[in-house]
């Protein structure tokens, strides 16, 4: 069951990717810039490398990112008062109408993916992803210090 559960769930989310990307270039962005002006969104202020943690991505790739943004008028980087070497990043005006947008989408695409599901299995399948996602969380990482084949 391990294998094609798994699997399913990779399956999944691969095909939602797929499909918020046809939708999102409809408004000329990506599902990286999605999520990046989303995670700003709700910790607008951050500078780049509390973002890049956040993303689960390397600084290098969201200093890109942020150029593009940056670039297209959607995000601005501002100085940080309490270190003159840092910048802090936010939203731009011009960026809102654009992720309601991209959450309407999101919100429709959903919409579909759930169909023939109903309350109850909605709920049921919330809860289960929920515990799946709380039981990866505490898992404890493996040693990084000596191996059994050490």
């Amino acid at each position: 069951m391990s294998d094609s559960l798994g699997f399913l769930i990779s399956d999944v989310s691969r095909l939602m990717r797929r499909r918020f990307d046809e939708r999102a270039r409809e408004v000329g962005a990506t599902r990286a810039q999605w999520r990046t002006l989303t995670t700003l969104s709700r910790n607008e202020g951050l500078n780049q490398g509390a973002l890049a943690d956040l993303l689960e991505v390397e600084p290098i790739t969201l200093c890109r990112m942020i150029d593009r943004l940056e670039e297209s008028g959607l995000v601005e980087r501002r100085r940080d008062p309490a270190d003159r070497r840092a910048w802090q990043l936010f939203l731009t005006d011009k960026s809102k109408p654009i992720l309601d947008d991209l959450r309407r989408m999101a919100d429709d695409l959903f919409v579909q993916v759930l169909s023939g599901l109903d309350d109850a299995e909605r709920q049921a399948l919330g809860k289960s992803l929920e515990r799946m996602r709380a039981n990866l969380l505490t898992l404890p990482s493996p040693r990084t210090t000596e191996t059994a084949h050490g």
